[in-house]
């Protein structure tokens, strides 16, 4: 098990390239995460829901990504309120107390998933989540201790240097850690360090003298690190950096932000930067293409967006003949209504959405996941990828069919094709249809990279540096401890 000494340190991104290291050397492996909160999720083959980093996991060790991999999967919406996804569907909203509550019963879920797993595996390895030093949590903890505990499932605890105090965040995990807490770690792993690595020599001898750990290896800051899906959003808060690139995609910054991953295979394309915009800010006037994303809340996110004024600078851009597209809740806000009556998604209303397509949505407490393979009407291109929403959209006279399949219409656009939305997330992955897009928009016609290829060589490229820098063998060795 990975555990951290906080979030963002680079478990995610870790445990998917040691599940690249193992796959490579012919072990069965397998992801899980006990619990997970994102509102980052994927689809899998049994239309169950499971967090976008255990998707990606799963495809670093060639697996299937199932439920089991993420058996509780906590979705924010409110402050003080989520969504609980067990085994991969939809169980209700949740308040901030709820684990404290039912502890035992999410602890029996989370072993059972386990064992599960383990029972088709040579190796299966465990993410934390954010950090066992949350002593403050560690009463409801499901997800560090509270798991490796029960499990006796043998610890790595990983540092982030890049982020400073990587010395006193492992020693000061170790302090707060109980006796039979630290017995379990096995080692420390150093993550993202930049220059000649032997510098810091002194700072493993200070740490393995105040903690008894010693090191798996220390993790050179790695680029390819980027190149895969974040799980937290806290990623899009780091300012946009300055870009020659020929093309701008605006996307404003919701509070309840979903599937941001849905816009990486754009910000890869080498002609086009992605301007995630935050709150305060205008959207760009010189925006080639504003993409509305996702949205756990798309009412509260849809009042948000009117009070920034970036409905206005929507509506504007429109009326300049600029194009837009709406992915999921991005679609539903597009629309000329979305109606709660069953007050889903907070309290029942009906909210006026931006006007620009002829639709209107009603949400329900029935939730749709799954893979689709479908097609998209105006480009004449078959498209993949997968749908996770509540409610249920209904076209105009206005609207025509955009992303069509299995018998259903996932996405509307107008006439002229200028205003887009759709359910289907990840459709921009396949390279030939993001340049279809890239072409109807008039972006310069170029070969455009499938992004699951460009994921799967990254993945090789991180467990080729990880066998370099970490003990491997020793990574297995600690995971071949007696545990139940």
């Amino acid at each position: 098990m990975l555990q951290g000494t906080g979030s963002d340190v680079g478990k995610s991104v870790l445990v998917a390239g040691l599940c690249r290291v193992f796959t490579n050397r012919g072990k069965r492996v397998l992801p899980f995460k006990p619990q997970n909160m994102s509102n980052n999720a994927a689809a899998t083959e049994t239309g169950g829901e499971i967090g976008r980093a255990q998707w990606l996991q799963a495809v670093a060790a060639r697996a299937e990504p199932a439920i089991h991999m993420n058996p509780v999967l906590i979705k924010p919406q409110a402050d003080m309120t989520a969504q609980l996804v067990m085994r991969g569907k939809a169980m209700g909203e949740i308040g901030s107390v709820y684990y404290r509550d039912h502890k035992d019963e999410l602890l029996d879920t989370v072993i059972d998933s386990y064992q599960t797993l383990c029972a088709d595996a040579d190796l299966v390895l465990v993410e934390g989540a954010g950090s066992p030093a949350e002593v403050n949590l560690r009463a409801g903890d499901i997800a560090n201790m509270g798991f490796a505990v029960p499990t006796q499932t043998p610890v790595a605890l990983v540092g982030d240097i890049n982020r400073g105090g990587v010395i006193a965040a492992l020693v000061g995990t170790h302090a707060l850690l109980d006796e039979q807490e630290r017995a379990l770690v096995r080692g420390t792993i150093i993550n993202q360090f930049r220059g000649d690595v032997t510098l810091f020599d002194g700072g493993l001898t200070v740490i393995e003298g105040r903690t008894g750990w010693s090191t798996f290896g220390v993790v050179p800051f790695l680029r390819a690190f980027r190149d895969l899906p974040a799980e937290d959003a806290v990623v899009l808060e780091a300012a946009t950096p300055e870009s020659s690139k020929k093309y701008l995609i605006a996307v404003p910054m919701l509070p309840r932000i979903a599937n941001f991953d849905d816009l990486d295979p754009w910000q890869a394309d080498s002609d086009v930067t992605v301007k995630f915009c935050p709150p305060g800010t205008s959207l760009p006037q010189d925006a080639d293409l504003i993409i509305v994303p996702g949205s756990k809340a798309t009412i509260a996110d849809l009042q948000f967006l009117k009070h920034e004024g970036w409905a206005t600078d929507i509506q504007a851009h429109a009326r300049a003949g600029k194009p837009v597209v709406g992915l999921c809740g991005g679609y539903q806000m597009l629309g000329t209504s979305v109606t709660d009556p069953g007050g889903v998604e907070g309290p029942a209303c009906t909210e006026q959405g931006l006007g620009l397509l002829d639709v209107t949505t009603v949400m329900s407490d029935s939730k749709t996941v799954g893979l689709i393979e479908a097609h998209c009407v105006p480009l004449q291109a078959d498209v993949k990828g997968y749908e996770i929403h509540a409610g249920e959209t209904a076209l105009g006279a206005g609207a025509q069919p955009y992303i069509a399949g299995q018998g259903r219409v996932l996405g509307a656009c107008t006439p002229d094709g200028l205003i887009a939305g759709t359910y289907m997330h990840g459709l921009f992955s396949d390279g030939a249809f993001r340049a279809a897009v890239a072409n109807r928009l008039g972006f310069a016609a170029m070969i455009r990279q499938d992004h699951r290829a460009r994921i799967d060589q990254t993945l090789d490229d991180i467990a080729e540096a990880l066998e370099t820098c970490l003990d491997i063998d020793g990574l297995w060795q600690a995971s071949e401890a007696d545990h139940a």
